[in-house]
């Protein structure tokens, strides 16, 4: 990519989209598209159209999406089927018709089937069932893998994603529901804290393994893939039937129970952890085997301890 290059980043305000502004601006990237939903609505059909016939934007990183954790999923399965369908269809659709140049999807590590080999390849999509949990939003992020792999196969695109570890870092969703596991256990651990609490309960047994990413180590791994040449992709990511898209993490995974005591450790608490067993585990484990990324010249730099401290300053600097 040019550094004067019009990029148009879908989802810019969430924690990833974020992430990804964050990096393109380190990188020396000036002239990006990062509307926000009362300029866009994503889920217009004719308002996505009208946008990309005038602003022709020449890359797209299409990082918008419904997400949560397991009680956002299992309480909002419709909208987190239609709304990301609808997302992806719109934007995958109009970035062919205007000859975007390359557009990168992110998916999640969440595609996988539940039961799959651990650490999971990407040749592992779609060889079993999975975590009934997140199964709408799993089927979405499949279809919009398969969507960048048909244009690709039927047009010529170049169309490639990446699924992401468990994301994590500034700007995640602290909502004490609808939130995903660790900022769940920042801001419980450190309510707890100031209420001086004698027990916080954490849900699940505490066993499965969980890898997680900081978002800005994600957002490098994104921007690399964006500023590698054609030919350095095509022989993994546009080579149908090889998977068009890439594992994005550490490929090193901790049991929730270790994730709470870090988390414990870096706010401070000094009262008692307890695992409520009678509430859902999910998945038992995710770990990504990440040899194709790192093949492809890029591995994560930030530690799991330093990741969870940067954004418990940030919690604290931005508690809503």
């Amino acid at each position: 990519m040019d550094k004067n290059s019009k990029i148009f980043v879908a989802g810019s305000r969430g924690l990833v989209g974020s992430a990804l502004v964050r990096r393109l601006a380190l990188g020396g990237y000036s002239n990006l598209l990062t509307p926000e939903i009362d300029q866009l609505d994503l889920t217009d059909q004719n308002a996505v159209a009208a946008f990309f016939a005038s602003e022709k934007p020449e890359y797209v990183i299409l990082a918008a999406a419904k997400v949560g954790g397991i009680h956002a999923n299992n309480t909002y399965p419709a909208e987190f089927i239609y709304i990301n369908l609808t997302i992806q269809s719109n934007v995958i659709h109009q970035a062919w018709l205007n000859g975007v140049k390359r557009l990168l999807f992110l998916g999640s590590s969440c595609i996988y089937p539940k039961l799959a080999p651990q650490p999971m390849t990407e040749e592992h999509l779609l060889t079993g069932l999975l975590e009934p949990t997140n199964e709408p939003y799993a089927i979405a992020k499949i279809a919009g893998i398969k969507m960048c792999e048909s244009y690709n196969r039927q047009y010529g695109t170049k169309f490639i994603a990446v699924m992401p570890t468990n994301l994590y870092g500034p700007g995640d969703n602290f909502h004490p529901e609808n939130s995903h596991v660790l900022p769940a256990l920042i801001r419980r651990f450190h309510e707890a804290k100031v209420e001086n609490a004698p027990e916080v309960i954490v849900w699940g047994s505490g066993t499965p393994r969980r890898e997680l990413l900081y978002v800005d180590d994600m957002a490098h791994g994104c921007l690399h893939l964006m500023e590698l040449a054609d030919a350095q992709i095509a022989p993994e990511l546009l080579s149908y039937p090889k998977p068009c898209f890439v594992n994005l993490g550490t490929g090193q995974d901790v049991t929730i129970r270790e994730l709470a005591e870090t988390v414990c450790k870096v706010v401070g608490y000094q009262g008692k952890l307890v695992f409520d067993a009678t509430k859902p585990d999910g998945t038992p484990r995710k770990l990504q085997d990440v040899s194709r990324m790192h093949s492809l010249g890029w591995q994560h730099s930030v530690s799991l301890e330093h990741g969870i401290s940067t954004t418990y300053h940030w919690f604290l600097g931005n508690q809503k």
